[in-house]
């Protein structure tokens, strides 16, 4: 019975990373209501699949996520924003 090496495989990415801290943009810029009428600003928050980008992705706090998310959900309805890629 033979015994096989194994080779260590090299390191495809550094260790350690830094990462920026992600802020909420409507906190930051004080902003009460997000207007579903305002698609170029919605559109920031979409995927390139068309879904709602996660919070720990975009960066917002729960309370503007959850406004975010009912703001898409009208564009959508009201023929605004596309639902999917066709």
């Amino acid at each position: 019975m033979a015994f096989k090496s194994f080779k260590k495989k090299p390191a495809t990415f550094p260790r350690y990373t830094v990462t920026t801290k992600k802020y909420c943009h409507f906190c930051h810029e004080k902003i009460d209501y997000i207007d579903y009428k305002n698609v170029k600003t919605l559109s920031k928050y979409l995927s390139r699949y068309m879904k709602i980008e996660p919070r720990r992705r975009s960066g917002n706090c729960a309370k503007h996520q959850r406004m975010v998310a009912s703001a898409l959900k009208r564009a959508r309805h009201m023929a605004l924003m596309p639902f999917t890629l066709h």
